[in-house]
């Protein structure tokens, strides 16, 4: 099978290539090409079975039909989420999507709590102060998460995983699900979102991006949240409605707030603009607060996480040519209600997320 790899960075052609010597994958022949998956460029597919794509590409109709006149039959997604992939266009021409649901959920976890940890004792402030030689500690003074509360907003594999970290600070973990996790109950009590919001001192986005989601962090939802918050969104940049939240950092509502998607990031993920002015942007404006922590789509981003990335989209397309059924196979009819009954493998970003 030929695949067509796009948006390839270095790291990815590291991970990929350190399976495809292996025996079991010598058929797939796999070519790396630099430039992301769009209408612009879906004809370079052509005399290829399949393409490589991540969540940050456009897989919109418009990409989805030249890739049809281009033969494509694969769309190979190297990531768990998928609400870029026109599947109803996928769906007319027969094209199988695949995925990865999960690929290290403690990854992001681990990246969500180091966002948290970074606003709360102002990680980022004190590393530029020291190396200015400005040993002072004004500015620096967060509090305890011990004893304090976590709210968990999606269970699945991310958020269950983000609840255990919780639970070893000593915070009393709280969340909120449509299904909840029976492996989490021995220490999780399950609230509504507004008793979520009311009672959390750290709140963690761990769901996936559809219309029952959309913006869910808003002028009013900000408005119930207790006053100094910290809230980290590791999943999808639009759960948070970006001008509401500036509104309420601006009110001084949140003690911190912890980023790695964001509504306007797609231009932005693994793209070097150090260059550039940012002009009418919003990552400029949120980079403007000193209590905002903004990462590049980074919360995946593990050696282990690569691996497994790796490893299960070259077997994805291996099951494709076999034509065999397996969990990773994105079902085309994808409704709403389907995608929140599968909410413990799409959660989050990576999910997603």
């Amino acid at each position: 099978m030929k695949i067509l790899f796009f948006g390839a960075k270095s790291y990815d052609i590291k991970s990929f290539d350190a399976y495809l010597d292996k025996e079991e994958y010598k058929d797939l022949d796999v070519v790396y090409i630099e430039p992301n998956l769009t209408p612009q460029t879906a004809m370079l597919a052509a005399g290829y079975e399949a393409v490589c794509a991540f969540v940050n590409m456009d897989l919109s109709a418009e990409t989805i039909d030249i890739l049809n006149t281009c033969k494509v039959k694969l769309i190979l997604m190297r990531c768990a989420g998928f609400n870029n992939v026109d599947l109803k266009t996928a769906a007319k021409y027969g094209i199988d999507v695949r995925r990865v649901p999960g690929y290290s959920p403690e990854a992001v976890a681990e990246h969500a709590m180091t966002l948290a940890m970074t606003v709360n004792r102002h990680m980022h402030k004190a590393y530029t102060k020291v190396r200015e030689n400005d040993f002072s500690l004004g500015g620096l003074m967060g509090f305890n998460f011990y004893q304090k509360t976590a709210g968990i907003v999606g269970t699945g594999k991310i958020g269950a995983a983000m609840a255990r970290i919780c639970r070893g600070f000593g915070m009393k973990v709280i969340a909120y699900d449509v299904y909840q996790n029976e492996s989490l109950k021995d220490f999780v009590t399950y609230v509504t979102l507004d008793e979520l919001l009311a009672q959390s001192d750290l709140i963690s986005l761990h769901c996936p991006l559809m219309d029952s989601t959309y913006h869910m962090i808003n002028r009013e939802s900000i408005k119930k949240m207790k006053d100094g918050v910290i809230l980290v969104n590791t999943s999808r940049g639009g759960l948070v409605k970006t001008d509401d939240l500036i509104e309420g950092i601006r009110a001084r509502k949140f003690f911190g707030v912890g980023l790695d998607v964001y509504e306007e990031e797609t231009p932005n993920v693994f793209e070097d603009r150090s260059d550039e002015i940012l002009e009418h942007s919003t990552t400029a404006r949120l980079l403007s607060f000193p209590n905002v922590m903004i990462t590049s789509h980074q919360g995946f981003f593990t050696e282990e996480a690569l691996r497994a990335i790796a490893e299960t989209t070259l077997q994805n397309a291996l099951d494709f040519e076999a034509g065999k059924e397996t969990p990773n196979i994105v079902p085309l009819a994808f409704s709403a209600a389907a995608q929140e009954d599968g909410d413990a493998l799409i959660d989050a970003a990576y999910s997603e997320n």
